[in-house]
């Protein structure tokens, strides 16, 4: 338990609830501890926090538009790599076909979140199918491999020398957002079988970033059976329910699906806007002083952000002020509210600084700095 130093106080104008019932004619900033489940304050300022002019230094705002990395690979660890940092790997994986090996990470556990495409994954413990928006977890030292039926492109989230939990729920209790029942396992079925046989098989491991490889004269995905509490687990992003409040914007950590000790995995799905007349109606400016923020953006209209389409990923570092681009804030302000926030997107949140891989030429959305900057009355 830390103990915080923590004495509310109030100096000038400031609203009296966070996030609502604005001083007329200010834009509110949150500075934040432990990415929003620390100590808090909003700041009101007479002019947008993000409204810069110029941008000078590493520390800024990135896009990267990952439709353009087209690399087909029959292995996950030929994915390409995008950030990573001690704790955390996230790679894109383009692929079609059968996987010719097994994969094995021996470097952490392995969260697979596929944005485009169907198969079916067989693994030590059986088999699954999975679609586009599913969630698949992988323990640490699985054994698996995808027979896509449809081309598969996904993200790799490796949690490395770690493993993935779930978010504590609190007041709202273990059933809200997604019902531990709605996590699907792998079943010893027919399909899980009749893959079974004397053939020679390989094993390609992942250990320190190293690739081992051990060869079979049979395939060990032979089980008969199992019983316990470790297991890949799958879930699609359509079977959540996530939290709402009419009259209050939630912050991000409201939407956390996965963790580990240094990072955690939040989606974005679609729910109905504030309909509130005082309540934000989309995410505040904020310093995320303790976390660098990677948002990908699976499908929908990203109502926060402009010129953002399906398979781009941002990144946010920390020790700076961001929040919605200016057309967003405007449209947002003459919004009823209470309409619905058709989008999906995945969020790193991870407590090291992320390093951007180095990426083909064009795939950087080098203007992106610049979106922030206010549109000529012209336009």
């Amino acid at each position: 338990m830390k103990n915080w130093i923590s004495f509310p106080r109030r100096e000038g104008m400031a609203s009296r609830q966070a996030h609502a019932d604005l001083p007329k004619g200010t834009y509110e900033r949150e500075l934040g501890k432990e990415g929003f489940f620390g100590p808090a304050t909003q700041m009101y300022h007479a002019h947008p926090p993000t409204a810069w002019n110029d941008w000078q230094g590493d520390l800024r705002p990135r896009a990267f538009d990952l439709v353009k990395i087209n690399r087909l690979s029959s292995s996950p660890w030929e994915a390409s790599e995008i950030l990573f940092n001690a704790h955390l790997r996230l790679r894109q994986w383009r692929t079609e076909g059968r996987m010719d090996h097994l994969a094995r990470n021996a470097d952490g556990d392995e969260l697979i979140f596929i944005h485009e495409g169907e198969g079916r994954l067989f693994c030590d413990y059986g088999y699954l199918a999975f679609r586009d928006g599913d969630y698949i977890l992988l323990p640490r030292g699985t054994m698996w491999r995808i027979e896509a039926t449809q081309p598969v492109t996904a993200l790799l989230i490796e949690a490395t020398n770690d493993s993935f939990r779930l978010p504590e729920k609190g007041l709202v209790g273990k059933q809200a957002i997604f019902d531990l029942g709605m996590l699907d396992v792998p079943a010893i079925d027919d399909a899980f079988k009749a893959q079974q046989g004397e053939h020679q098989t390989r094993v390609v491991i992942k250990r320190g970033g190293k690739l081992s490889t051990v060869t079979y004269p049979f395939n060990p995905l032979d089980a008969v059976g199992w019983q316990g509490d470790l297991c890949p687990v799958r879930i699609n992003w359509r079977d959540l329910r996530p939290l709402m409040s009419h009259r209050f914007h939630l912050p991000p950590s409201a939407h956390t699906t996965f963790l580990a000790s240094r990072f955690v995995v939040c989606t974005f799905a679609p729910r109905p806007a504030e309909s509130d007349p005082g309540a934000l109606k989309l995410p505040f400016f904020h310093n995320n002083d303790d976390y660098d923020e990677a948002i990908f953006y699976h499908r929908g209209k990203f109502f926060s952000r402009d010129n953002i389409h399906p398979g781009m990923l941002t990144l946010h570092p920390c020790g700076f002020t961001h929040g919605p681009h200016p057309k967003a804030f405007a449209l947002a302000a003459k919004s009823p509210g209470g309409q619905i926030l058709d989008e999906v997107a995945v969020m790193l949140d991870a407590r090291d600084a992320l390093t951007v891989a180095t990426l083909p030429e064009g795939v950087e959305w080098r203007g992106y700095v610049d979106s922030w900057k206010p549109k000529p009355a012209a336009e």
